[in-house]
Formats: structure tokens, C-alpha cells, sequence
């Protein structure tokens, strides 16, 4: 696959030092470090190495990554070896796809306190989804699943929901059996929107009289108590979606699927068609539209706002395994399906890649596969190259470095 022409660290060279002056009051150390981190990406700042084909003498220099998560070039590797661990879990049943979608009322007030609400949105989603499952009138047994947060929309506008991906069946409530789902139905979808709103609800009204909130700029009114009442009344009569696809065939394509989204980030490299110093053209599906692909130029300042809304808190979980598949206990609960299954060794599933370690960035990368030259394979490593100088964004005073207010969610 040839490189993009135009990359996400291409806008913040030509717009990083505006998008700062622009958002000085709320462009924290944070979203700093990620711009900075981008920009650094696959250059000479952050060190690398020299390699020289074993056939042609060719040298090439490999640059390190810098291993943001929110790096488009970045997730490859660290899909790769998620996806490896994932392929030696997956269980010999079909696997449905529901997704969660709070409304969009609440944006606002998730981008203010992400982390708090962020888990409630994680912990509403896991008990909705095993209480309506152990009930005997819908399946009767304990489910286990795994979550992935999204906070995007093909326009780059915050659009919180979380993706699962669940087996087709579960443990009865003493683990002696496989209870199987229906194939082409897994739970009713109008209880589990029901379910959902009630509960995420309760937990953001928990958080609420804990003190855990925040309430700034157009928000600081959601502080009193009757207000934030009458905010919840009316998120109440909203539409809250959950909605559940066509099931997977089986392991090999929720293997596939989970390469495509687990490690995504807001837009990829790929996306953006062109840009300059004022603005950024990038491709997008409106499903408005009927999925349609179309273009958007956007003010680049715009852009970088836009991208910087789904930076997520450090070290913030945004894939989580949840009952049966819960870390605790996934080794043993897995064996123990397997085995119910009638699956007595774990199956491996083709196709899976091998990662490498994941290791800090101020290590060199590992070498090309092959010579750009002659297509050798003959490849070894002959110099190692340090660290080089820090890339400051054209004028040094706004210097994007290593030095968290959201950015608001405005069109």
C-alpha cells in the first residue's frame, strides 16, 4: 500500500502554531503533547536506524514511531499484536455486533468530564447487556463481550457510542452448559434501549451528587440541582440507540471486523485528500445521504479542533472485556466454554499477524521487510541513530512539546 500524500501531521506543521493561538485558554498540555507527538512521528527527532540491502548495498533510514494512540501511522503495530492475543479467545459460535449510542444532548457535557462519564457509558453498556441476558425469558445465562469506544462521526463531530462484539450464546447460571442463542436474534432490542437509558441515567445522577461533574461556559447552570433535573427529564424522552447488525459467521470474520475497528482513530492518513496552511479537504460517508462518499473542506484550525475532541485521558481504557471474557477470569472461563463446546483444543485462526514488542518509542523500529531497490529480503541493521533535535511547528514562542479541559463541542 503506497503512503498517503497528505497526513494529519501535515495540518499541524502548516495550522499547529494558529490552532494554539486560537484555543490558547483551553489547548492543555495534553492535546500538546499529542500534536507534538504526531508532528515527531517517523522522523529524525525521535531516532531511528540505518539499514543496507545484503544483495544491492542499498542503505535506507527507518525512523522510530512515536506511539501516540491517537496516531493514524501508529496502530498498525499495536493492532496486529492485540489482534494476535484476540485470535486464540475466540470461541467456535456465530457473534453479533450491537452497537450503544447515548444522544447527542449529552456531547457537551461528556466532552467536559470524558473520563466520568466515558465509564459510566462503559459500565451502563456491560450491565445492561448481562442483566437483560441472564433474565430467563431472553437467553437465561451469563454473556461475556468486549466493548470498544468510539467518539467519532465521518465528520469528525463527537458521536460517543461503543461497539460490542459478543458470542451467540453463554454459560448457564451454574457454568454447566453452552446456552445458544437464536442464530439471526441475540436479545430484543427495545428492552435493551430501555435498560440502557435507565440505567446510564442513574449513573450520571450518582455521579452528579458525588461531586464528580464539571459544568464550565454554557454548562456552568447544569450545577444546580433542579436544573440538571430538568436536563435529565429531558435527555429521558430522547431516543437512545442501541442498534445490533447482521451476526458474524463465525470466528475468522469477527476476527476481521475487530482488525478494522478496535484501533481506529477519529480519521486515518488516508481520508484526507489535500490541505494548506488555511484549510483541509478529506473524504467522509454521509449516512445522512444514504452513505454516500463526499468531500468537506474544513477551516484547518477547525480540523485540529475537531481531531483533538477524541484525544482520550491518559491512560484511559478504550477496549474493555467485560463478564465471562473479563480479565480475571478469561483463561479459565474460555477453557471452560471450549470444553462445553466440544472444542478441546484452542483453535488458532489463520491470517492472525505477529506484532512486535511493545516497547517504548526511543527504540529503533524493527527493520524493513524488504529493500526499496531491489526487493531483497536481505536486510540488516548497521547504525543506530539517536535521538535527534525536537521539530518546533513554525514560530518557536508557540513551539508544540512535551509540556485536561476538552475542546467544546461547537459546528
Amino acid at each position: 500500500m503506497s503512503r498517503p500524500t497528505v497526513e494529519v501531521a501535515d495540518v499541524i506543521k502548516l495550522a499547529g502554531n494558529r490552532f494554539l493561538k486560537t484555543f490558547a485558554a483551553c489547548a492543555t498540555s495534553h492535546h500538546r503533547r499529542i500534536l507534538g507527538n504526531l508532528v515527531r512521528c517517523r522522523t529524525a527527532a525521535l531516532g531511528g536506524h540505518v539499514v543496507r540491502c545484503g544483495d544491492c548495498h542499498y542503505e535506507q533510514v527507518a525512523y522510530n514511531s512515536c506511539r501516540d494512540r491517537h496516531c493514524p501511522k501508529c496502530q498498525a503495530a499495536a493492532r496486529a499484536h492485540w489482534m494476535e492475543a484476540r485470535s486464540n479467545e475466540l470461541l467456535p459460535v456465530p457473534y453479533f455486533h450491537l452497537v450503544f449510542t447515548v444522544p447527542h444532548q449529552l456531547s457537551s457535557l461528556m466532552l467536559q468530564n470524558k473520563k466520568t462519564v466515558y465509564d459510566i457509558l462503559f459500565k451502563t453498556t456491560a450491565e445492561t447487556l448481562k442483566q437483560v441476558a441472564a433474565n430467563p425469558k431472553h437467553l437465561g445465562a451469563q454473556v461475556g463481550f468486549l466493548a470498544v469506544l468510539h467518539t467519532w462521526g465521518q465528520n469528525l463531530m463527537h458521536h460517543p457510542h461503543l461497539h460490542c462484539v459478543i458470542p451467540a450464546g453463554g454459560l448457564s447460571p451454574d457454568c454447566s452448559q453452552w446456552i445458544a442463542s437464536r442464530k439471526k436474534f441475540f436479545l430484543p432490542i427495545r428492552i435493551l434501549s430501555q435498560v440502557f437509558r435507565g440505567k446510564f441515567i442513574h449513573f450520571l445522577k450518582q455521579a452528579f451528587q458525588r461531586g464528580q461533574l464539571e459544568f464550565h461556559g454554557q454548562l456552568n447552570t447544569l450545577s444546580d440541582d433542579h436544573v440538571f433535573e430538568k436536563f435529565l427529564n429531558r435527555i429521558v424522552r430522547r431516543n437512545w440507540v442501541v442498534y445490533a447488525k447482521a451476526p458474524f459467521g463465525g470466528p475468522e470474520q469477527v476476527l476481521k471486523y475487530l482488525a478494522r475497528y478496535t484501533h481506529r482513530v477519529a480519521i486515518s492518513n488516508s481520508r484526507i485528500l489535500r490541505c494548506d496552511e488555511q484549510s483541509v479537504t478529506f473524504r467522509w460517508k454521509n449516512y445522512a445521504a444514504g452513505g454516500q462518499q463526499q468531500t468537506m473542506t474544513l477551516d484547518a484550525v477547525e480540523f485540529l479542533r475537531r481531531f483533538l475532541m477524541h484525544s482520550l485521558p491518559s491512560g484511559f481504557q478504550r477496549i474493555r472485556h467485560f463478564g465471562f471474557l473479563a480479565n480475571r477470569q478469561r483463561c479459565k472461563m474460555i477453557a471452560q466454554c471450549r470444553e462445553l463446546l466440544g472444542q478441546t483444543d484452542p483453535r488458532k485462526i489463520p491470517g492472525g499477524s505477529h506484532a512486535p514488542n511493545d516497547v517504548d518509542a526511543s527504540f529503533a523500529e524493527r527493520p524493513p521487510a524488504t529493500c526499496k531497490q531491489c526487493g531483497s529480503r536481505r536486510i540488516e541493521r548497521i547504525e543506530v541513530r539517536l535521538h535527534g533535535p525536537v521539530i518546533t511547528i513554525q514560530k518557536p514562542n508557540l513551539t508544540i512539546a512535551t509540556t485536561s479541559v476538552a475542546l467544546s463541542d461547537t459546528s
